[in-house]
């Protein structure tokens, strides 16, 4: 049950965020946080990460992208069964995963594109803006693999 709390936790985070920017921003308006570093910009995406496949057809597209969302969800329930018991870290880390991936699912489904709003840039050079869904795989899969690489270790360590 900790899979799916952790996963809930970053849905309704991620969709309250959403929520907010979609009824208190126009569509590209920017608010400067930070200046010359950071600004909340309120954007849409119809593609995947970075804009990818952004140019395809709209139906094939968002078939495409709620098909690997789905399969990537159940891909998550399964490896939580078999990492489990090795790190409660595993649970955290598919937890992210399997809430950013929902979280942008909803946005597709509920908007026809992800929202995203926080804009990072340095001396003109500019970050693609991204979400907290975003965040949440991200570090997700960071915190996977260095779970991966410790277990593996002190499997090799204490073998048996």
């Amino acid at each position: 049950m900790r899979l799916f709390g952790i996963m809930a936790l970053v849905l309704v985070l991620d969709q309250a965020v959403k929520s907010w920017i979609v009824h208190h921003f126009s569509l590209y308006e920017s608010v400067v946080v930070i200046p010359g570093l950071f600004n909340l910009t309120f954007l849409t995406n119809t593609g995947a990460a970075f804009g990818m496949l952004a140019g395809q057809p709209s139906r094939e597209r968002q078939l495409f992208f709620v098909g690997v969302a789905l399969v990537a969800l159940a891909a998550i329930v399964v490896m939580h069964r078999r990492l489990a018991d090795q790190s409660r870290w595993f649970t955290v880390a598919l937890g992210l995963i399997g809430g950013g991936a929902l979280g942008n699912l909803v946005d597709r489904v509920r908007y026809g594109a992800v929202v995203d709003f926080l804009d990072f840039y340095f001396r003109g050079h500019h970050w693609p803006a991204f979400n907290v869904a975003d965040s949440a795989i991200t570090v997700g899969v960071g915190l996977f693999l260095v779970t991966s690489f410790v277990v593996e270790k002190n499997r090799k360590k204490f073998p048996g």
